[in-house]
């Protein structure tokens, strides 16, 4: 009994037994575009503070820190849009793993949102085929 009982206890915690987990996938780049994705904010990072240390890369048209609604910190991501494609190029190159506020931060361009797909069984009441 003892016997059947250890071999079970082997095969359950062998490496055999399991196999690994898949690699990640790996994240399909977002099209160049004049809007980047800022992550790896501190939660005290403000918008202003976004615009100030991106403003010498280019014309900041927009920056904003998404916040949590009920602290009011930063939630760690933002976006940051240029006037240009290029500018929006050289701030990634320039703040990608560099300090902002104390925190390293990555940079890359945002991916665009896509629009909401209506399912193809929604059919118009009342057509008939």
């Amino acid at each position: 009994m003892a016997v059947a009982v250890r071999a079970g206890f082997r095969r359950l915690f062998s490496a055999s037994a399991f196999a690994p987990p898949p690699p990640p996938a790996a994240r399909p780049a977002a099209e160049p575009c004049n809007n980047i994705f800022v992550s790896g904010l501190n939660k005290r990072t403000t918008s202003k503070g976004l615009t100030e240390a991106f403003s010498k890369f280019g014309q900041v048209i927009e920056a904003r820190v998404i916040t949590d609604r009920i602290s009011g910190y930063s939630r760690g991501f933002g976006f940051v849009k240029y006037a240009t494609v290029q500018e929006a190029g050289e701030a990634i190159k320039g703040m990608d793993g560099k300090f902002l506020d104390g925190w390293v931060i990555f940079t890359e361009y945002a991916k665009q949102k896509e629009a909401p797909q209506l399912p193809q069984e929604a059919a118009p009441k009342g057509s008939s085929s």
